[in-house]
């Protein structure tokens, strides 16, 4: 494996019904710094290969995994920290607690976000619960919070469906 690579996955499969794999003997190495799109019709398995990916699908085999050049299980504390993924979530509390929230599960302080709330255009929207935000502006929330972190690993499902751009 070339050690600049930042993850590399072999021979992964994924199911939810044993007899009916969503994902056969995939395969994919990403390099430091690389931003990778996965294409595919509904149901070709991508939000399930970032589920797997996310640590959070039983019902995978998978023949190696390296991240930054060593073994690793998704379910591995130190890579859930260097990770982040961006899915519909629970909307119960406003933008400001979320981040609050997502913050304080990787035990790291809050950086000033202002500049990426501007840039978004979300600042009337910082104090609203994120169940009241229109689909375009909970990805906003999204994206922000996945910004601000600045994860070495960021798995994004359809980040910009519902963006106004």
């Amino acid at each position: 494996m070339d050690n600049s690579n930042l993850l590399m996955l072999e021979n992964l499969s994924v199911w939810y019904s044993k007899d009916k794999p969503v994902l056969s003997d995939f395969s994919i190495e990403l390099g430091t710094n690389e931003v990778v799109g996965l294409i595919g019709l509904n149901g070709a398995g991508k939000t399930t290969f970032i589920r797997a990916l996310s640590g959070l699908l039983d019902n995978f085999q998978l023949e190696e995994a390296i991240y930054h050049g060593e073994s690793f299980s998704f379910r591995d504390k130190a890579f859930k920290k260097k990770r982040y993924t961006v899915f519909a979530e629970e909307h119960s509390f406003p933008f400001r607690e979320y981040l609050s929230y997502v913050f304080a599960s990787y035990d790291i302080e809050i950086p000033d976000t202002e500049a990426l709330v501007q840039g978004f255009h979300f600042e009337e929207y910082t104090d609203v619960l994120l169940k009241e935000l229109s689909t375009g502006n909970l990805k906003k929330a999204y994206l922000i919070t996945a910004f601000a972190l600045h994860p070495e690993l960021l798995l994004l499902d359809e980040p910009v469906n519902g963006l106004d751009f």
